[in-house]
């Protein structure tokens, strides 16, 4: 469902947040997740320590009992053991990519390009309301995060492995631009007025840097820089892959 965070409190064993982190979603979904809390320190050099954690099952979690609405106390404890994968199994999405570089007329080499991404289909998307899903991806090149960089397919219903094949096109984009840039992917079940997440991809060269800045969306696993890498030495060549989905962090998105 995403991440969020309070303010940092400084100088003080006891610190007082007083604040509302609020998550919209629907409860027959809420009862599939886990609330994991966890306590942090930041130091003068901005580098992160983990203090401990909370983490609650919210498919026994008695929604009805009063006493779940008032203020608790829990321990903080060590991180917990990660998840096996199989229990992590968002499915997979067949994909192919491209970049075309433009030639530009009197210059021996091309000055900006074209990025092509081939949205093919998913395979085994989990199912979180019953036997229904009704499934699109959306897409955008980070680290721009405007409008125009958003793309997304239409949406597939009633299957866990959609078809999509729709080609999306980015361009303006110069060689140098191709080790900065981040290809994401995320897969959606539209329902109603909501859309929920199931799973994504970041395509790039996961170096979690991005024009000199630290950043977070810079992640790709070693399969995802793989296929990027190829789509960079390979060009006006198609290089297809099928990639296992997994949980991110989504990009803020800006207006």
């Amino acid at each position: 469902m995403g991440k969020k965070k309070t303010l940092i409190v400084k100088k003080t064993l006891n610190p007082v947040y007083n604040e509302i982190l609020r998550y919209k979603i629907e409860k027959q979904i809420l009862k599939t997740q886990k609330l994991n809390l966890s306590v942090w320190h930041r130091d003068t050099f901005k580098r992160n320590s983990f203090l401990g954690e909370v983490e609650l099952d919210l498919e026994t979690w008695d929604w009805d009992n009063k006493q779940n609405k008032q203020l608790k106390w829990y321990p903080l404890k060590q991180k917990t053991a990660p998840v096996a994968p199989e229990a992590e199994n968002r499915g997979e999405m067949k994909l192919a990519l491209q970049y075309v570089p433009e030639p530009i007329p009197g210059k021996k080499l091309p000055t900006t390009g074209e990025v092509h991404i081939w949205v093919k289909e998913c395979l085994d998307l989990p199912l979180l309301r019953g036997s229904h899903l009704n499934s699109f991806v959306k897409c955008t090149i980070l680290p721009d995060t405007s409008r125009k960089s958003r793309q997304k397919t239409r949406a597939v219903g009633k299957t866990t492995n959609p078809i999509f094949n729709h080609t999306m096109v980015y361009d303006g984009f110069r060689p140098e631009d191709l080790t900065e840039a981040c290809v994401e992917l995320t897969v959606w079940d539209h329902y109603k007025l909501t859309n929920q997440f199931l799973g994504g991809l970041r395509i790039g060269f996961g170096t979690g840097k991005s024009y000199g800045t630290e950043v977070d969306w810079m992640d790709s696993t070693s399969e995802e820089v793989a296929l990027w890498e190829k789509m960079v030495n390979s060009p006006n060549t198609w290089i297809e892959a099928t990639l296992p989905l997994r949980m991110l962090l989504i990009a803020k998105i800006s207006k």
